[in-house]
């Protein structure tokens, strides 16, 4: 029995990490890894820096807002050069950029010159990198994952890298802003670039057949608009995936609030607040990157979305450090699980001539749409305190999740076909 018992323990170790024996992903995932350290440095540091030279929670909104606002509106062309061109030289030019981007807010932090302006300008900037980067990044799975049965594992294997990049990045951004200033922290993710730039380069994915002659690019987007909200399963789950980025996802602009006035804390505890809510996310892409298929994630995008709501709706009553880090800790878990499940069921459904498109799309519903929220969590935040609008948030996220269940029988039996046609679904063997 012990040796049963120990042998699928095994069993689920290898099945996480399935997606690691491609040499070009596990490349990817190597220099992902050691940038996105840097990237979560940099929000943290941003926010930091924003909120000391301001102590206003509408800016923190605003400089969210302009950092993200540029995909709802370049995303979609974006998509559509993903779908012609070859993904990995679009990642080593928006790769490259950021790497610019970074180092150029060092040196204005370090020259003393920053100001507000500068982070808004710069901020939009990275927002319209960020708008080729994602849809380009997300489709590029498909080319450096040899099996298609393993391509839910590697997204979910990806957002484990994101986040357990997100459980160093914000406590060192935490101990480096208290003892040095923001400065540095800028400077760290400008550099972690460079190994990204060199998996990039040493990646040699499956070569896709480029047609030399393309429709023009608004037939293009209207085709691709056509097929995502012409069917009802990827319609829904981007309309859900919206919902959490508006009302839900935006609470984390308002953390240094919660950690200043609410939790009389400082950077470190701003840290250990988002490391909280990260570690809590890395168990839910290890959870997701454990399971054998995508079947079954819709009722699971339920409960997780209803678990973020209810966690917010806790967390804005704490007034208790360790209470409130327990507290993101289940939000973060819920809050990944649904991001990353509704990115998971888009990925298994779509035709692959569509495929940058349609991440083009997630990439409005999530990046597009979070702005919009980081704006609207600023002003509630002005006009009704952090508290309630983090609330009023969690209330919304569990409204959504209501009524995506109502809708979840009709999604599954139209994806049902494709999944039977994919062969992705539970076997006896798996454990569904």
């Amino acid at each position: 029995m012990i040796l049963g018992s120990e042998r699928l323990k095994n069993l689920g170790n290898v099945r996480a990490m399935r997606a690691l024996r491609y040499r070009d992903f596990r490349l990817f995932f190597v220099g992902q890894t050691i940038s996105l350290v840097g990237t979560w440095m940099q929000i943290i540091a941003m926010s930091w820096l924003v909120y000391r030279l301001t102590g206003s929670p509408f800016i923190l909104g605003l400089v969210g807002f302009c950092g993200q606002v540029p995909s709802m509106f370049v995303a979609p062309f974006a998509g559509v050069l993903a779908d012609r061109w070859p993904r990995r030289r679009i990642l080593v030019a928006t790769q490259t950029l950021s790497m610019l981007q970074a180092l150029a807010i060092s040196a204005l932090v370090f020259s003393d010159l920053v100001a507000v302006w500068h982070l808004v300008l710069l901020s939009i900037t990275l927002g319209c990198i960020n708008a080729f980067d994602i849809p380009a990044r997300q489709s590029l799975f498909v080319e450096i994952v040899e099996d298609r049965d393993d391509l839910g594992n590697a997204i979910a294997l990806n957002s484990s890298m994101v986040n357990g990049a997100r459980l160093i990045g914000p406590s060192v951004a935490g101990i480096l802003i208290a003892t040095v200033g923001e400065g540095l922290c800028f400077l760290i993710n400008g550099v972690s670039f460079v190994p990204v730039v060199i998996a990039l380069l040493a990646m040699n994915p499956s070569r896709r057949e480029f047609s030399g002659v393309h429709p023009p690019v608004l037939a293009s987007l209207k085709e691709g608009f056509n097929y995502a909200f012409g069917f009802a399963p990827v319609r829904w789950i981007l309309m859900l995936l919206a919902l959490i980025s508006v009302v839900g996802v935006p609470y984390s602009v308002l953390m240094p609030v919660f950690a200043t006035k609410i939790l009389h804390g400082g950077s470190h505890t701003l840290g250990f607040l988002m490391g909280s809510a990260g570690f809590g996310a890395l168990a839910g892409a290890l959870y997701l990157a454990s399971r054998p298929s995508a079947a079954g994630l819709g009722r699971i995008l339920v409960l997780t979305t209803s678990l973020f709501g209810v966690s917010l709706v806790v967390f804005s009553y704490s007034t208790l450090f360790w209470a409130s880090m327990a507290i993101l800790l289940a939000a973060g878990f819920g809050m990944l699980i649904s991001l990353a499940g509704c990115n998971t069921i888009l990925q298994t459904i779509v035709d692959d001539d569509k495929r940058g498109r349609i991440m083009s799309f997630y990439t409005m519903a999530f990046m597009g749409m979070t702005p919009w929220g980081n704006l609207l969590a600023g002003t509630l935040a002005s006009r009704l305190g952090a508290p309630m609008t983090v609330r009023l948030g969690g209330i919304a996220c569990i409204i959504g999740a209501l009524i995506f269940a109502t809708r979840l029988k009709r999604i599954r039996a139209l994806i049902h076909p494709i999944y039977a046609g994919k062969e992705v679904l539970p076997t006896p063997e798996s454990d569904g």
